[in-house]
């Protein structure tokens, strides 16, 4: 969830519930283009988005979602963000929606105080120091019911539980938590998720056409097809980590990032290890066709003064050539884009690397190019925690020329952990944090 604690407020919402969704793009101001020395990576915009209730948003989608926001707003759209075509103009993704923690008992819960949120892709446009939602489109199923972004499997992902983490929700099956997002030529989409991991074609009505899971997942009762096709390696993905950036190249393939490494052989060794993975997957023979290495940098280059290196993730995967690609690393307040090329020799699909028992795992290696793996190589592009205006968790990254990229942060809605994420009559106490979109100019380019 959100690293901010601070600075708190209480959003007094002035949209009432009920507004059309073309009226929902009513947006506040905030933000201004921050000054940097010449030949230095510097912010030339900055624009955010205002307050629209959660529940008028969900339900101008498909009447009836959510009965109760609770005060939250519409927000974690920053979960990725692609250029659609037009100037200022992306698509973003949310994510499973508003969610977070509470310790009952000693132990963390995982609360989901607006059950009902569909997940949704939204069109955006960028203009001045506002962002404007143009237009929504909700994720369903073949039968076109709504997909909730609760958990899927009970034993595998986090047991859901109501906004005071006293009350269990059901699990469900048709369940995503987005991320990446990409359009086709077609007009589809390209998703990816967490839970899985999955990878999710989607209709340009937003349909989920197949989802794509590990082999072994044995995911029972959605209401759309549900294809094994990803290596069952990924099962050991950790919790609450599994894909979250996606890239298109140039050819038609994809790209899928695990975030963080593998819980390989157990959770201690992936909490430990620098070494995650990226899956390359054809869109035409639908299935997985390269698999390669990613390093780390070490947390305190990342973010200087953090030791933990399970905060490090990879939140997202951009396109910018043929077989090179923009890699963010990032922790919660810092972030370094690196760009890597795909080679061929890089390829590690198949070998023992994707066979559970191997021992000691890829995971654990604390040299992996040592031992023989093929990591790819990286070169830095810019360190956005040496930016200026450069917004905290930092989780989708758009190419907008060669040498300006559009970065979009993800708010969590506003929630933050703990039991002071509601008043006493359960309305969201807001973090103060806005959706915010930068566009950041890079002195060479990339």
């Amino acid at each position: 969830m959100s690293p901010y604690a601070a600075g708190r407020r209480r959003v007094h919402r002035s949209v009432a519930a009920g507004v059309p969704l073309a009226l929902l793009a009513a947006l506040s101001v905030a933000g201004t283009a921050v000054g940097a020395p010449s030949g230095e990576a510097r912010v030339t915009g900055s624009a955010t988005l205002g307050d629209i209730p959660l529940g008028a948003f969900s339900n101008a989608l498909l009447p009836g979602t959510v009965g109760d926001d609770r005060g939250v707003d519409l927000g974690g759209i920053g979960s990725d963000i692609y250029p659609a075509g037009r100037k200022g103009e992306f698509w973003t993704v949310t994510d499973r929606g508003p969610n977070g923690q509470i310790k009952v008992d000693g132990t963390k819960r995982r609360t989901f105080p607006v059950p009902g949120f569909d997940p949704a892709i939204v069109r955006i446009r960028v203009s001045g120091k506002t962002v404007k939602v143009l237009d929504a489109i909700p994720l369903t199923t073949s039968s076109g019911r709504a997909v909730t972004g609760l958990s899927n499997q009970r034993g595998r992902d986090e047991a859901p539980y109501g906004h005071d983490a006293r009350t269990p929700l059901a699990y469900d099956p048709n369940g995503v938590d987005t991320e990446g997002i990409v359009r086709a030529k077609d007009g589809t989409f390209w998703l990816v998720d967490e839970y899985g991991p999955s990878l999710l074609h989607v209709s340009a009505r937003g349909r989920v056409l197949t989802r794509y899971v590990p082999e072994g997942l044995n995911l029972e009762g959605a209401g759309y097809p549900v294809v094994e096709a990803l290596p069952g390696v990924l099962l050991h993905r950790k919790v609450n980590r599994g894909f979250e950036g996606l890239a298109l190249l140039p050819g038609g393939d994809l790209v899928m990032a695990v975030q963080s490494p593998l819980s390989l052989p157990d959770t201690d060794a992936g909490e430990a290890s620098l070494t995650t993975r990226l899956l390359r997957f054809s869109t035409k023979k639908r299935a997985v066709t390269a698999e390669y290495a990613y390093r780390f940098d070490p947390v305190g280059v990342v973010d200087p003064g953090e030791d933990d290196p399970s905060e490090l993730k990879i939140s997202s995967v951009v396109a910018v050539g043929h077989d090179r690609l923009l890699v963010e690393e990032r922790t919660d307040r810092a972030a370094r884009l690196q760009v890597v090329r795909l080679t061929r020799g890089a390829d590690i699909l198949g070998d023992r690397w994707d066979d559970d028992t191997a021992s000691p795992s890829l995971e654990e290696l604390a040299d992996p190019a040592a031992s023989g793996v093929p990591v790819l190589r990286k070169r830095l592009v810019v360190d956005l925690g040496e930016v200026a205006g450069v917004p905290g968790k930092i989780e989708g990254v758009a190419r907008v020329d060669h040498d300006t990229l559009a970065l979009i942060n993800d708010n969590d809605f506003g929630m933050t952990d703990g039991a002071g994420a509601f008043d006493a009559q359960g309305r969201l106490v807001d973090s103060g944090i806005e959706t915010t979109v930068v566009h950041v100019r890079l002195p060479h380019g990339i």
